[in-house]
């Protein structure tokens, strides 16, 4: 099997990898692998604990679906909208949007998107439970894959990742910094045979947009598509 994977989607499939999943021919992994780094906004909230402090308060998932309106969706909204709308570059109304951004940090630039697109964000981003995010914390606070406690259960198996990986970032990605794909793609190299790895930096992208931007077919997936030709 070859595998395209994305974000934590990424950062899940190469705990299973460490953890010995078998049968995988190569990986196509956008933004992130087995390391994260991370903006200072994002660093204030996790070293602030954030997802544990709204668990502790009963909060066991955060959503960006605008339609439930329970007091603390609305407590939930007006507390992030200051922040939301100062990283949405200044061009977005979208309350999913702000939601997102708030959820996740800055997942997209907007003029990589469509309006149909943007004005439907909501059908493409649910529900994420807060154990999800306070493992994903956990992760950047440390830097690289941890166990929920904190343990380093995973890179001590880095052979498994011994295979054709092609890492993408997008060169503006404010979720995870395109650092975060570079600390992984030199590690490999150091450790296994180089020519094996490949890494892209696509500028004037973000983060998710590398995936469903208006352009991502042209700019994006040709990358994609070569290297899974090439390990087909």
């Amino acid at each position: 099997m070859q595998a395209l994977v994305h974000c934590y989607g990424g950062t899940t499939f190469f705990m299973s990898m460490l953890a010995g999943l078998e049968g995988i021919r190569s990986i196509v992994c956008s933004q992130i692998a087995t390391h994260a780094v991370i903006p200072k906004a994002t660093q204030l909230k996790t070293g602030l604990h954030l997802p544990s402090f709204l668990g502790k308060l009963g909060v066991d998932s955060l959503t960006a679906d605008v339609n439930d309106n329970n007091l603390f969706e609305n407590l939930y909204d007006k507390a992030l909208g200051i922040y939301a709308m100062a990283e949405a570059q200044g061009q977005c109304s979208n309350p999913t949007c702000h939601r997102i951004t708030f959820m996740y940090a800055s997942l997209y630039r907007h003029d990589q998107l469509t309006h149909l697109l943007h004005d439907n964000l909501d059908e493409l981003f649910g529900e994420a439970n807060m154990k999800t995010f306070q493992h994903l914390a956990e992760i950047c606070r440390k830097g690289f894959l941890v166990d929920f406690d904190g343990n380093d259960v995973y890179l001590g198996n880095l052979s498994n990742l011994d295979l054709p990986i092609l890492f993408i970032s997008g060169e503006d990605n404010e979720c995870y910094l395109p650092e975060s794909t570079a600390i992984t793609y030199d590690l490999l190299k150091q450790n296994f045979n180089a020519d094996q790895y490949d890494r892209k930096v696509i500028k004037e992208y973000g983060h998710i947009d590398c995936m469903f931007g208006k352009n991502a077919n042209k700019d994006v997936y040709p990358f994609i598509l070569e290297h899974l030709e090439k390990t087909a």
